[in-house]
This record gives C-alpha cells, sequence and structure tokens, in this order.
C-alpha cells in the first residue's frame, strides 16, 4: 500500500510560483515545505519561499545555483526539471486548488502513521493504560490539526523571526501598545505587557490575600472583552480579550459564577448568598446577569484533576470554541499523570509544572497558576512574600516565566487590633484606614521585563480588584 500522495499536483503547485511568484501571495500560511512528499520538491518550495520573503526573484536560473550540489536536483534533470514545471505551469489563480490538494494529502499520511502508532501502542505498550494511550493519541490528533504536522521538531530561524515580527505587529496595532492579553489593570498591563502566549504565570499568595479574587477579576475581564475577526477559511482570530478556560479545583462553578455577578453588578456577594438584598439590587443583578451571560468564560470545577486530563479538556475546547486564556486555581490540587504514584511531592508538582509549561507552549496560551505560600512568611517581621516562600519553590520557580504575589498588609494590621479605647487603638484604626483598600502585586520573576510592586484597590465587598487611582502606582525594581 502507498502512502497518499500526488506529484503531478506538487509539481502543478511549484510550477505555478516559479511562473509567477505573485501565485505565492494566493497560499494561506498553513502550507509548509514539509507538506511536500517528494523530498527534493520540500527544499525547493523552501529555498522559493525563503527568496520571494526576502523580496527577490524566484525562477529556475536563480534557484539552480542553489541546487548545483544536490544530487537529487542532478537526478531529476536539474535546469531542465525546473524548466518544464514553468512550461507546465498552470494559471496563478489554481494554486490554491493545487494546495489543497497538497496540504490534505500531507494530513492524510500523517494521520496513517498516527493510526498506526496507536495500533502498535494498543498491542505492545502494556506499560501505559488505555487512557494514557488516549490522550497521547488525542495530543498528537490536535498537534496535527493545529499545525499540519503531528510534531513539531526544528522550527526554521525565518519562521520564528517572522512569529515575532507578527506579534510586534500586533502590540502595535493594539491600544495600549500590550503584545499579550490584557488583564484589564493599567499599571500591571504596563509592568507585564499583558499576559503572553506560551507563557506559565504563578500567581501566589497566602490563604485570604485574594488571589482566587485577582485570577477571577483577570478571567472575567478577559473573556468580556472578547472580540474576533473571521478568516477567510471562516475561522475566528481574537483580535482583543478572548476564550477563557477556568479550571477551579477548590471552588464550584456557582460560586465563581457569584463572584463574577457581585463585581459586576456592585451587591456584595455574602449579600446575595444569604439573599439580603432589595428589589432595586436585585434588579441590578438580573440586568447584570444579562449583560455577562454571553462571556466565553468556561468553569470547570472537577477536583483533583490530573495534569493529563486538564490538558486534554484545555485542547478540546481550544478546538471546538477556541482558547486564549487559561487559569488553574490552585496548582497544589493538581495531581500528576494517573499511572505514576509517588510519595515524593515535590517531584510530582515539578511534573505538573513542566506539564503546564508544556501546555501552554502547545496551546500558545498564557497559563495563570495559582500556588499556595508556605506558613514561614508568617514568621517574618516583613510578611511580603518572596520567591523561596514558594510551596515546593524550586521547580514553580524554574519552570515559570513569570511569578507574582498578591499581598494586602490590612489584612495583617487588621488582626492585630489594640485594645479598644486605647491610644494605640486610634493610631491603628488611622493606618488601617489608609491601606484598607491598598494591595500589592509583587512581581519576583519576570522573563520578559521588569520585577516591581504594582499597586491596586480591592473592594473587599465585591472581591474586586481595580485601578488605584492616584499618582505613583508603580515603583520598579
Amino acid at each position: 500500500m502507498h502512502a497518499p500522495a500526488n506529484i503531478e499536483a506538487e509539481q502543478a503547485l511549484l510550477g505555478a510560483v516559479l511562473f509567477d511568484n505573485a501565485a505565492y501571495e494566493r497560499l494561506s500560511d498553513r502550507l509548509k515545505a514539509h507538506h511536500f512528499y517528494e523530498p527534493f520538491h520540500q527544499r525547493l518550495f523552501q529555498a522559493m519561499e525563503d527568496h520571494i520573503r526576502k523580496g527577490q526573484l524566484a525562477e529556475p536560473i536563480v534557484l539552480m545555483e542553489r541546487f548545483k550540489r544536490d544530487p537529487a536536483f542532478e537526478e531529476l534533470g536539474g535546469l531542465r526539471y525546473l524548466a518544464d514545471l514553468v512550461d507546465r505551469a498552470p494559471p496563478a489563480a489554481n494554486a490554491p486548488d493545487y494546495e489543497r490538494v497538497v496540504y490534505d494529502l500531507a494530513l492524510r499520511r500523517d494521520l496513517i502513521r498516527i493510526g498506526g502508532e496507536m495500533s502498535n501502542a494498543a498491542q505492545s505498550d502494556v506499560e501505559h493504560d488505555a487512557k494514557d494511550q488516549i490522550e497521547a493519541a488525542e495530543q498528537s490528533l490536535y498537534t496535527l490539526a493545529e499545525t499540519g504536522q503531528s510534531s513539531t521538531g526544528f522550527v526554521n530561524f525565518a519562521d520564528a523571526l517572522q512569529g515575532a515580527v507578527d506579534m510586534a505587529a500586533e502590540a502595535f496595532g493594539r491600544d495600549g501598545g500590550l503584545s499579550g492579553v490584557s488583564t484589564g489593570l493599567i499599571d500591571l498591563d504596563r509592568m507585564l505587557g499583558g499576559l503572553h502566549p506560551s507563557d506559565l504565570i504563578i500567581l501566589a499568595g497566602r490563604p485570604s490575600m485574594g488571589k482566587s479574587a485577582l485570577a477571577a477579576n483577570i478571567a472575567f475581564h478577559v473573556a468580556k472583552s472578547y472580540a474576533y475577526d473571521i478568516q477567510p477559511d471562516g475561522s475566528r482570530k481574537t483580535s482583543n480579550g478572548g476564550v477563557v478556560a477556568f479550571f477551579s479545583l477548590e471552588m464550584s462553578a456557582e460560586q465563581l459564577a457569584m463572584r463574577v455577578l457581585a463585581e459586576t453588578s456592585g451587591v456584595p456577594s455574602d449579600r446575595l448568598r444569604k439573599g439580603e438584598i432589595d428589589a432595586s439590587e436585585f434588579g441590578r443583578v438580573r440586568d447584570a446577569a444579562l449583560e455577562i451571560q454571553e462571556a466565553p468564560l468556561h468553569f470547570d470545577d472537577t477536583g483533583g484533576l490530573s495534569i493529563s486530563k486538564l490538558a486534554a479538556r484545555a485542547r478540546r475546547l481550544k478546538r471546538q470554541q477556541g482558547l486564549d486564556l487559561i487559569v488553574i486555581d490552585y496548582l497544589q490540587l493538581l495531581t500528576g499523570a494517573e499511572n505514576s504514584r509517588t510519595d515524593n511531592r515535590v517531584q510530582e508538582v515539578s511534573m505538573i509544572t513542566q506539564g503546564l509549561k508544556a501546555l501552554a507552549k502547545e496551546l500558545a496560551v498564557p497559563v495563570l497558576a495559582l500556588s499556595q505560600l508556605s506558613r514561614q512568611v508568617e514568621n517574618r517581621e516583613d510578611k511580603r512574600p518572596q520567591l523561596s516562600d514558594l510551596r515546593e519553590s524550586g521547580s514553580i520557580e524554574q519552570d515559570a516565566d513569570m511569578v507574582m504575589f498578591v499581598y494586602r498588609e490590612a489584612y495583617y494590621l487588621g488582626r492585630a487590633e489594640p485594645r479598644e479605647g486605647s491610644p494605640e487603638h486610634l493610631a491603628w484604626q488611622e493606618d488601617l484606614d489608609k491601606i484598607q483598600h491598598v494591595a500589592e502585586v509583587i512581581i519576583g520573576k519576570q522573563r520578559h521585563g521588569p520585577i516591581g510592586t504594582v499597586k491596586l484597590h480591592f473592594n473587599s465587598d465585591l472581591t474586586k480588584f481595580s485601578n488605584l487611582a492616584r499618582e505613583g502606582r508603580f515603583e520598579k525594581r
């Protein structure tokens, strides 16, 4: 049985571009050199692409110099072969039709190979159970569907460079000049440049600091701002905000939705839960629910989720509806691979953080993972967290592209109340009033920019973070 291929379609496509380089502009970005079946055609298309991208002419005489020492070039007929491709070239307008044939057959060859690997694994790989094999197959199929190849391998520097230029162009054309997804918090965006695709971002803090609230605020802002452009092939390309997957391993979907509803309506969530609201407040809640119900914010509140299951669900969501941000609350509640039982928690957390970083790169989305801090923070006089406070910290700090800490001094000061009526109590109350609604986001590590502290406004009734309305809101270190 021969692998599906159509050499004549490959020759027609190459001939059309050789005859009229403008035909290259009619091709989609998905077609790459590796989609051609004939190895020499792969090298020829790559050479033509290199010349055209540099603004140079790609025609037989020019390309002949590049292939002088290529045995396959001589074997096929040398310059005569290139000349024949041009002589038999179809009209440039037909190039996209031949591209579809070449691309489709390349996918079919990969599908046959993946099917063979699945069959072999099912028959001979007894070390991994069937669920693991399904997840591995799903990953291969997802990668094939998204990138047109079953594994990425080496990336041509020219392609990487083009991707970097495209990213810079998008940032230049976007309000505020962000290269990543906006958090909705001006000063935080200014320090981070937004949340960058392929980044693993850790948001850490002690309990009651508001890290879940901040993550929910960011997730909701991204979903609420979602806008997209329709591409020529009918697919959607996000132009603002994004589709969000929120994995909450501690809170239920209803509790998270209640927080979002409180933030939008301005009615405190504890009063919403108890039903202690009047008719006008209920009207605000109802209007807020109608306003935000279309936001593409997807909750998954499955407890004890494994990293492999989380990855499979994220891939599925991206295939079906798109995906621009993953939020995980929180990292220590995830489990490692189901078939690897380990008593070493540090090793398991290392496996989880590596898996999350790999997922961020695979799906090309930022992954915002919350993390608990160790109790050693409480033993210091200055309770501002630092990198060494991360629980099972080595791998978290190493794998993360960015580490942020949420810190509210008011939380600690509020628990150090002097005796009421004493002179100290008056001074304490004044100090508390000054910082009651101030929160700090401390950026302890950032691969793309500076570290430092951003001050935000925090409304504990609505569990809502917002921009602090004053000058000098952030300081670089």
